[in-house]
């Protein structure tokens, strides 16, 4: 069976299966004007900011809990220019893996975005839009393996101090759809921070400033989290 991906679904899945392929992405081709301009502007006072590859997802489909998805490359500073115009053009969306990661108390651990980063402030899961780094040689992308790749770049814990769940849950948005994959932690919560901000200091690249306890929705309010996040921690809470 194949449904839609329709905007603000939420849902499980049992694997999401993605591939790079050749797209012809009219909005890059014909705004190298306004991207650079864009670029310039967004990147001003911030030299950590790169404009590297990344993949994009231009195709999607459901059958029988599986999602299959077809990615093109692009470069950040197109992606970011669509993504701050209102993604405009035929539907093309974000599509990137997140390791919820919940610690021995239930609690949930959160990066802050550091302020020399494209998305300052912002509080989410360790996460990344897909890059070269997640493409196999055969075509496909690894973005269970981009879960714990994530988490070790942005907090320094390794695969081997972590339990890795199946499946994932799928939030969809205008422009974005998260993958996100339950990861554990053994670890009271503050445990836990103290050890990722141990290990933060000595990464070679400090994306995040903090990194922040979640333990109920009501927390959520204190942060500048995005729409997303609040809706898979209701949907978490309110399951449990």
């Amino acid at each position: 069976m194949s449904e839609g991906v329709a905007e603000g679904a939420i849902f499980r899945l049992s694997r999401v299966e993605a591939r790079v392929e050749a797209y012809d992405w009219a909005f890059a081709r014909e705004s190298s004007e306004a991207i650079a301009s864009h670029w310039a502007k967004i990147s001003a006072g911030k030299p950590a900011m790169f404009n590297g590859r990344v993949m994009l997802q231009h195709r999607a489909a459901i059958r029988d809990g599986v999602f299959e998805a077809g990615y093109f490359e692009t470069d950040y500073a197109a992606f970011m220019t669509w993504r701050d115009a209102g993604h405009p053009g035929p539907v093309i969306r974000n599509g990137f893996a997140m390791g919820a990661l919940r610690a021995g108390d239930g609690a949930f651990l959160c990066g802050k975005m550091g302020a020399h980063t494209a998305n300052a402030g912002k509080v989410y899961f360790a996460a990344g839009t897909p890059d070269l780094d997640d493409v196999r040689p055969d075509g496909t992308l690894d973005l269970a393996g981009s879960v714990t790749r994530e988490l070790a770049e942005e907090t320094g814990l390794r695969p081997d101090e972590l339990t890795v769940g199946e499946g994932w849950t799928a939030l969809v948005e205008r422009g974005r759809i998260a993958f996100l994959r339950e990861v554990g932690i053994d670890l009271p919560a503050e445990e836990a921070r103290a050890l990722m901000l141990g290990r933060m200091k000595e990464l070679e690249e400090d994306e995040l400033s903090d990194i922040v306890v979640i333990r109920s929705l009501a927390d959520t309010e204190a942060h500048d989290m995005p729409p997303f996040m609040r809706r898979y921690l209701a949907h978490i809470f309110d399951g449990s």
